[in-house]
């Protein structure tokens, strides 16, 4: 019989094509006399041909590969996985731009259950993180992630090697990991010297600090820093704004602030500037050493919710920095195109909120809905009384 690719995006992809399912049935049957066993070995084959198809959609992972372009040979493995501002409809449609305008090969990991294949964000499973092994580039829309051990391996190694690395909302606290662990120095409270902050402050350049507006009250203009309006980042950035509410930061001194975070008192771009509210870094670049002494880019956001990138100037500037973060800074004109690619349906962004009953591969090729809204939301939690001492520390969002 016919083997299965090693690749599992081959095998996602469907390895068990026409042609290779043809020659296989020409080898074997072509020989066959007995009409028995010609008729168990149909059998077979198609039980193995249905399996295989039922897998493609539990399996993934999903991947977009783009034909010709900058990014052509180069591959972009994006990890979305957080529990409330909606990265795994932010980050596919991000990847579909940059391979189908661009020519990367992007591979999209979710958070998924074990046995039904649906995403379900926040859970700290994701599969297939072994395709981090050949990324040029590591997007992260991480909340409180503690993947096992194989899972989390292939990322440490990214890092260990120096990756570049882009960073987008609660990333700054992609992991939360427990102190007897093997990867606790990721932990975004972590104390030791070695990885102080966790991986948000030591590889992102800031770690959780706290919400500075309220989500769905408050939106945030991103107001571009003068001094830095040739960085490459910034070529043909308009006027940025995103509908989700800022976060404080205080990056790392070697950070370089592209654009400060203004909080506005309303959800349009026009809204008063909220009176309470000073700007704070809302986007920054920066390089990280790693625990082999090798260094990486980096390009961070506090924002990049699934609404955020429905705005031209914020989502130039996310396809920008990645462009700028793979070593591509060269390429990025005023007109890079940053369309969107087939039908983007963003949810509106909370805790739970996301779409149920879909797959990874429900949203494969270009014209696939990110996501289908038909599929139903999961419903809002009922509200829990805090005790007092929760009030006041808060919870990180």
């Amino acid at each position: 019989m016919v083997p299965a690719p090693d690749n599992p995006a081959q095998r996602s992809a469907g390895w068990y094509d026409v042609d290779v399912v043809t020659h296989w049935f020409i080898q074997v049957f072509g020989s066959c006399r007995d009409l028995f066993m010609c008729f168990r070995m149909l059998t077979v084959a198609i039980v193995a041909l249905t399996f295989a198809q039922s897998l493609q959609g539990v399996d993934g992972p999903l991947v977009y590969e783009g034909k010709s372009g900058p990014g052509a040979g180069k591959q972009i493995v994006f990890l979305a996985g957080d529990h409330e501002y909606r990265s795994e409809e932010a980050l596919p449609a991000l990847a579909r731009i940059l391979a189908k305008h661009h020519g990367f090969k992007c591979t999209v990991l979710f958070n998924v259950d074990e046995e039904t294949g649906f995403i379900v964000p926040g859970n700290s499973n994701m599969p297939h993180t072994d395709a981090i092994d050949s990324a040029d580039l590591l997007v992260f829309g991480l909340r409180f992630q503690n993947f096992p051990a194989e899972q989390m391996q292939p990322i440490v190694d990214y890092l260990n090697r120096g990756g570049p690395v882009v960073g987008t909302r609660t990333s700054t606290h992609a992991f939360k990991i427990p102190t007897d662990s093997e990867f606790a120095r990721f932990d975004h409270q972590f104390k030791g010297d070695e990885m102080k902050g966790g991986f948000g402050r030591h590889i992102l350049g800031e770690t959780w600090a706290g919400h500075y507006g309220k989500n769905h009250v408050m939106s945030t203009r991103l107001d571009i820093i003068s001094e830095q309006a040739d960085h490459p980042v910034l070529r043909g950035v308009k006027d940025p704004w995103v509908e989700a509410g800022g976060y404080w930061t205080e990056p790392m001194p070697d950070s370089v602030v592209l654009a400060n975070a203004q909080p506005l008192q309303g959800m349009t771009p026009r809204s008063p500037v909220a009176e309470d509210k000073q700007p704070c870094p809302g986007v920054w670049v920066r390089s990280y050493t790693s625990e082999s002494g090798a260094m990486g880019r980096v390009f961070t956001t506090t924002y990049g919710a699934s609404e955020d990138i429905r705005n031209d100037g914020f989502r130039r500037m996310m396809i920008n920095g990645c462009f700028w973060a793979v070593g591509l800074e060269e390429k990025i004109t005023p007109e890079l195109n940053v369309s969107l690619v087939g039908p983007y349906n963003p949810s509106t962004f909370r805790f739970g909120g996301y779409r149920q009953g879909v797959k990874p591969l429900d949203m494969a090729g270009w014209e696939t809905p990110i996501m289908d809204p038909s599929k139903p939301i999961q419903p809002r939690p009922p509200r829990k009384k805090k005790p007092a001492e929760a009030k006041k520390s808060g919870s990180a969002g």
